[in-house]
């Protein structure tokens, strides 16, 4: 799996799955607990999506606003 967002804001995440959701590209979020465990810690969620959805993930992403947030 590749990351092609990274950011400590969770509107951008969450606006960016239901972009991918809507052009039918699986993606998962990593680190989205890391703060329970290391509490006072900023740590950025990654956006994930597998090798072969790169190209069409990026561009949905860049239709919809995101382009400043990609990787």
């Amino acid at each position: 799996m590749i990351a092609i967002i990274k950011t400590n804001n969770p509107a951008t995440i969450s606006f960016a799955e239901a972009v991918l959701k809507e052009a039918t590209i699986e993606c998962f979020v990593m680190d989205q607990n890391m703060s329970i465990i290391e509490p006072g810690i900023m740590i950025p969620k990654r956006l994930m999506v597998i090798k072969e959805d790169v190209e069409a993930a990026r561009r949905a992403l860049t239709l919809a606003g995101l382009e400043s947030d990609l990787q």
